[in-house]
């Protein structure tokens, strides 16, 4: 009996292992159909608007490169509407998306959406814009956004002549009458944007090279909600009217966007600046925006932050690649990306500082643009 019932172990032992190994078998059968059964899987991308340039490029440059690979894309805008990205993304599931490249609207509001991408392990890459609040990102694609911030107040010192462009301290002694704005509060960036900024402008303002007249110099108070060049120009008026009326003068403006300058620049003109007696301040920008670089030609905006898109395309295109085929993406921070829940293994891609002498060599010489379309 003892022999019968050991043997009968034996069995049982036996099958589970079996069992085991089959479960084991299909698991790895499954998951090699998968990464290799991508030929023609859709690929959701949504992003925010067409407003501005810049998206519309990203849009067409992730798109183009997927279909090179063999994918289906479907590609959204949602022309700034929460709402409508919400929805466009839910029909991506819906359809059978397999992956989700998503450039957020806001980044705190899309967590039911991304919960329904979970529970079907629809890997999800944040585009340029982190996702917030939820476990269902898996991988973040952007720049450096703080260094952004950096090169950006470094640009405005270099247009005052309080540092020169080698990094050695300028010929300027100031006081110089300077105003702040910020990106978007529902945006994450806008705050890497801002504290990269302010590392670099605290000290001339704690000495007193540099003034903000209105006193404004927290985060909050000089937000422009959803990026809005019209929210910037009215802001810029309200600054003009209530703390310059005086006749005190703005020498520089720190503006994170080059779609904030414009409505920035507008609202100067307005006020008299950039005539023969009153030159425009030093006003910043970012995304190398044709508008803004043809101002930077015509000595109107000093700066703008280029950054390559393309190669932000390109990499997210790998990233969803290296996902559906099984494998792990590359990333060079997995630190600093918290996005409340998790911290998301991020790849950063660097950015350059654009004034009137390297237009060329940085935009029309890499081809980024043409000579004819900065006219």
């Amino acid at each position: 009996m003892r022999l019968g019932r050991l043997t009968a172990a034996v069995s049982v032992l036996a099958l589970a292992a079996a069992t085991a190994a089959c479960g084991s078998a299909e698991k790895t059968i499954d998951k090699e159909a998968r990464s290799g059964d991508t030929k023609g899987a859709l690929i959701g991308v949504t992003m925010p608007t067409r407003s501005s340039e810049r998206w519309i490029h990203d849009g067409q440059n992730v798109k183009a490169a997927l279909e090179k690979l063999g994918y289906k894309v479907d590609l959204q805008y949602a022309e700034d509407d929460i709402p409508t990205q919400a929805s466009q993304i839910e029909n991506q599931i819906t359809k059978g998306a397999r992956l989700l490249i998503v450039a957020s609207i806001d980044g705190t509001t899309l967590t039911s959406q991304l919960q329904q991408a979970g529970d079907k392990k629809i890997p999800v890459i944040a585009y340029d814009r982190l996702l917030l609040r939820t476990p269902n990102v898996d991988y973040y694609a952007t720049f450096d956004n703080y260094k952004v911030g950096v090169q950006q107040a470094t640009s405005l010192l270099i247009g005052l002549k309080l540092k020169n462009a080698d990094g050695s301290e300028g010929t300027a002694k100031g006081p110089f009458n300077i105003e702040l704005f910020a990106g978007s509060p529902d945006d994450n960036n806008a705050t890497f944007f801002y504290n990269g900024a302010m590392s670099v402008l605290k000290p001339y303002i704690d000495r007193g090279a540099l003034v903000v007249k209105s006193g404004q110099t927290d985060f909050k108070p000089i937000a422009i909600l959803r990026w809005q060049p019209s929210t910037a120009q009215k802001r810029m008026e309200d600054l003009l009217t209530n703390t310059y009326r005086d006749g005190a003068k703005v020498h520089g403006v720190l503006s994170p966007f080059d779609g904030l300058s414009i409505g920035i620049l507008s609202a100067l003109k307005s006020s008299g600046y950039g005539t023969p007696g009153q030159p425009y301040p030093v006003v910043t920008g970012q995304d190398a925006e044709v508008a803004s670089v043809k101002s930077i030609l015509a000595g109107e905006q000093y700066s703008t932050i280029f950054k390559d898109t393309r190669k932000l395309a390109a990499e997210s295109v790998k990233m969803a690649d290296t996902l559906l085929k099984g494998g792990k993406p590359a990333v060079n921070n997995t630190t600093d990306y918290n996005n409340g829940v998790k911290v998301v293994p991020s790849q950063l891609l660097q950015s350059v500082i654009v004034e009137k002498s390297n237009v060329k060599p940085a935009l029309i010489d890499s081809g980024y643009y043409t000579q004819a379309q900065l006219g």
